[in-house]
């Protein structure tokens, strides 16, 4: 099985209607290359004041989601909603949380991020995700005509175990839709992407916000998609745009096959 995948980037802001119209524009623009397969970065449709934050989260359905339902099913395409704020009844937080539609515009599966980023690095990056946000408590991977599917969402990069668990419910593809911090991601990005893509012998699609929100923190872009060797496929250069690579299962097969560390690993108990 041989597919194009797309990355793409963008810097989302305030504005939600622009936002979306952005997004689309891009997805159209990589379908129109031939992508089988396109993720988004995470909080795509809305990113400002934590203030506000739940009063821009929506319901899912809503406007966000089925909007993107739609364009997945125009296209024929298996969409990855990068992440969006989904709203919680009768709480003042919201999960952060990311969608995958298949080409008839279904939604696939949904995951809420587990891991919420709280820190206070020196240099400025002070923040805390669980003022606003709450977490999710499951993993998901979805089974699809092109791929098994495993989802995560930025900060869950850090946490090797997580991929791990992904990669034994049968993930041979991942996403990482991001919106990594200028700071943290010129230091970690892309060793994390290829150390996940590499331990786990997986495809890694990790689409990323880029530049300076001036409500938010400033992010690190280089959206990236890397093989099962760790190589990487593709890289975004500065700025918004999507970035394609072709996957190959029978690659990834072979990799597996050459190299069993998967099958090789020993347990030890606590």
């Amino acid at each position: 099985m041989k597919f194009l995948a797309a990355a793409i980037q963008m810097l989302a802001m305030s504005d939600k209607k622009a936002n979306l119209e952005e997004a689309e524009a891009w997805i159209r623009e990589a379908a129109r290359r031939g992508a089988k397969l396109v993720a988004l970065p995470e909080v795509f449709n809305w990113r400002g004041d934590k203030k506000e934050e739940r009063s821009h989260a929506e319901t899912i359905p809503g406007p966000s989601s089925e909007r993107m339902a739609q364009l997945a099913r125009e296209l024929g395409l298996y969409l990855l909603a990068g992440s969006i704020l989904e709203a919680i009844p009768d709480s003042s937080k919201a999960y952060n949380t990311s969608l995958l539609y298949n080409p008839q515009g279904d939604i696939v599966v949904r995951y809420r991020k587990l891991h919420l980023f709280d820190v206070d690095i020196a240099g400025g990056v002070a923040i805390l995700e669980s003022a606003t946000r709450e977490p999710g408590k499951e993993i998901a991977v979805a089974e699809t005509e092109i791929g098994r599917m495993g989802l995560s969402i930025c900060y869950d990069l850090r946490f090797p175990e997580l991929y791990r668990a992904l990669t034994d419910k049968g993930a041979e593809i991942i996403f990482i839709p991001s919106a990594f911090t200028a700071l943290t991601g010129e230091a970690h990005w892309e060793p994390l992407l290829r150390a996940r893509a590499i331990e786990n012998q997986v495809y890694i699609i990790a689409p990323d916000q880029v530049g300076k929100n001036p409500k938010s923190i400033a992010t690190y872009g280089n959206s990236m998609i890397v093989d099962p060797w760790g190589k990487v496929l593709a890289r975004a250069p500065d700025g918004a745009g999507a970035v394609l690579a072709e996957m190959d299962l029978g690659y990834l097969a072979k990799v597996r096959a050459e190299l069993p560390a998967l099958s090789h690993r020993r347990c030890f108990a606590n």
